[in-house]
């Protein structure tokens, strides 16, 4: 079980910082031309998209730094928990939006942080 997570939080951390730098270093119209289920980035302004980037690059960091340095493991479960608050955030915009299939892409993201907090909390020995 320890394996799988500490696989689904690589995974999801590394995707989540891709992202994250993407929003921040990329300008606003050249991102939305990246595909066609990025027009959400019309309901945000350009601070908005540096504010995601971030939240984004300092929950990757969340999901596997602490427990890779040994300092302050509860801090994994709890970036997880913000993830899934984050992706609830995303799945209201793509509701709002009629994006129903995008919309469940954010619902499974949001499950794989729920599994990721329960799994952490269960075997986190907090001490």
């Amino acid at each position: 079980m320890n394996t799988t997570l500490w696989i689904i939080a690589g995974v999801a951390a590394a995707g989540y910082a891709i992202g994250g730098a993407i929003l921040l270093l990329m300008p606003k119209d050249k991102y939305r031309s990246l595909g066609t289920n990025q027009h959400w980035v019309d309901d945000f302004t350009t601070g908005h998209l540096k504010a995601i980037g971030t939240i984004k690059l300092i929950a990757a960091l969340g999901l596997v730094l602490p427990a890779v340095l040994g300092v302050a493991p509860l801090l994994v479960p709890i970036a997880a928990c913000g993830l899934m608050l984050f992706m609830a955030g995303a799945a209201t915009t793509r509701f709002r939006r009629s994006e129903w299939g995008l919309m469940a892409g954010d619902a499974m993201f949001l499950a794989v942080f729920a599994f990721l907090a329960w799994g952490r909390f269960l075997l986190q020995p907090f001490a």
